[in-house]
């Protein structure tokens, strides 16, 4: 009954609106693996953890002093073996504030899976709600097991679940488990979207090993035949693991399939396969085309990674371009059109979403009839 209570107390509310690419490129085993960094590959309007940390707090507020009664309680339900609802188990997932809490959560949602396996949990989905507690707490440990874990099929049937606990293993450098988590989702017929393929790629660009390369090549593959729009930054981190693993026809060949290349780092990896192609006439005139002689001070100069500079130089040495690729290296320093972020910094840069309209927003937060501001939809499906 305690439970029931708490649960009512909140339905209205949550049911209302809703270190570098190339690791020592000077020498012999520049091309071995390195970890370099560890970001997210989510944006925060994919993700929504902030969102959702709101959402708790406004539940929270509303709850004062019984949080931790109800998850007292909750626990004392499972060991009875009582029927868990679809708000008692909402509301859980809303209030959990430590490890504990989430272990509670996480045997609701199998004990909630178990009963309600025949049935359809309507528009609500429980897996986005539950790994992004997981993302929280920094528990992707549990999220992977969870997520992956047969007898938890079709409880996380939506794409978004996988991609944060790919997103969150990823940003811990737990890359084996990530993979493991895409090969359950593909494994469960949970099709793929655009993130998928950026997190796929990253993944396996990540364990640079040759297992890991057939299986990027062959996933974007496949996306292609079946007419999937594969994103410029999934190729860009094939093309990557292709060079990282010296397979220079295939870099060019992945290369090729990008839209639009007029990025920095599509720049970058443009130059990076045309030196080790031996291609040092064309990266010269790609850097020649990038300086901006008396360019406005609020226009962006391209800028070029000091490990892709370092490795032009390097498979320019002894040749008859040495002198003209010293020149042009030299004027792009001057430039401050050398940085030192890597490949591996501007491959794993975390996206900054779309942005809102400011008009929509306005839109959103004042009534154009009574011109006074909406109620909160923090709460928000």
């Amino acid at each position: 009954m305690a439970l029931g209570r708490f649960a009512r107390c909140t339905r209205s509310l949550l049911h209302g609106p809703a270190k570098g690419l190339f690791c020592g490129i000077t020498h012999s085993g520049w091309t071995e693996r390195c970890i370099g960094a560890k970001r997210h590959l989510l944006s925060e309007d994919v993700v929504k953890l902030q969102d959702f940390q709101q959402r708790k707090l406004a539940v929270a507020h509303l709850v004062t002093g019984s949080k931790g009664n109800y998850i007292e309680l909750f626990s004392q339900k499972l060991q009875k073996n009582e029927l868990i609802l679809t708000d008692e188990l909402k509301l859980l997932l809303h209030l959990c504030q430590s490890a504990d809490d989430l272990v509670t959560a996480r045997d609701a949602i199998y004990r909630y899976h178990a009963e309600n396996r025949n049935l359809t949990y309507g528009e609500f989905k429980f897996g986005p709600l539950f790994m992004r507690l997981c993302y929280e707490l920094g528990l992707e440990d549990m999220a992977a097991a969870t997520i992956t874990d047969k007898s938890m099929k079709g409880f996380f049937n939506d794409t978004t679940s996988f991609n944060i606990a790919i997103d969150m293993l990823f940003t811990k450098g737990s890359y084996e488990n990530a993979l493991e988590v895409l090969r359950s989702m593909k494994n469960q017929g949970v099709p793929f979207n655009k993130d998928t393929f950026t997190l796929a790629s990253g993944t396996c660009y990540k364990l640079n090993t040759p297992e890991s390369y057939r299986i990027c090549t062959a996933l974007l593959e496949e996306g292609e035949i079946k007419g999937h729009s594969i994103p410029r930054h999934a190729y860009c981190f094939a093309v990557a693991l292709a060079l990282r693993q010296n397979d220079i026809e295939k870099a060019q060949s992945l290369y090729s399939q990008i839209m639009s290349t007029d990025s920095r780092i599509c720049q970058n990896l443009k130059v990076v396969v045309l030196a080790m192609s031996g291609a040092v006439k064309d990266t010269i005139s790609i850097l020649s085309a990038a300086m901006l002689p008396k360019s406005p001070s609020f226009v962006k100069k391209l800028e070029f990674s000091q490990e892709v500079v370092d490795l032009l130089r390097l498979r320019s040495e002894d040749g008859h371009h040495t002198t003209r690729v010293e020149q042009i290296v030299s004027r792009l320093e001057q430039a401050g059109q050398v940085t030192q972020q890597t490949l591996d910094d501007m491959l794993c840069q975390t996206p900054t979403g779309k942005r809102k309209p400011i008009a929509i927003m306005k839109e959103r937060r004042i009534n154009r009839r009574t011109l006074k501001p909406l109620q909160s939809t923090l709460l928000s499906e």
